[in-house]
Formats: structure tokens, sequence, C-alpha cells
């Protein structure tokens, strides 16, 4: 799949990669795909709620890679 931004967030602990997230999603179009890449434990949990939350689709998550890999269509 494509993606046309790519976030890394390695290294940042919760709150933080899902706010860089928020923050680079408002910079794409609606529809377009962020990809992000975390190795915060937290983000398990928080990535898909964020988008739940936020209306964004989560597309995939690839949560045993190291680092965690999750795409992310804009609402």
């Amino acid at each position: 799949m494509d993606w046309n931004d790519t976030l890394d967030a390695t290294g940042l602990l919760c709150p933080l990669p899902v706010l860089k997230a928020r923050k680079r999603l408002k910079a794409l179009d609606h529809g377009q795909v962020l990809r992000v890449l975390a190795d915060d434990p937290a983000a398990i949990v928080d990535m898909p709620h964020f988008c739940a939350e936020q209306g964004h689709q989560m597309l995939s998550a690839a949560i045993d890679a190291t680092p965690q890999i999750y795409l992310i269509r804009r609402a």
C-alpha cells in the first residue's frame, strides 16, 4: 500500500506519537494516508483509539514489527 507522508515517532513516549500524528494528519488532504512508525508500547492502544475518536481510518497496524507501523487514512 502507498502512503503520502511518514511520521517517525520512534523514541517518543505517550502521548507524543498520537499528538504528532494528529498534527501531521491535519496537514494532509482528506483521504491521504499517513504512515506512522512508533516503538512506544502504549501506541498499540493509543493509535486505534485516536483514529476511532477522530474518525480517521486505520488501514493497517503492524504491531509485531519493530518499530510498529500504522497506516492511517485522513477522514
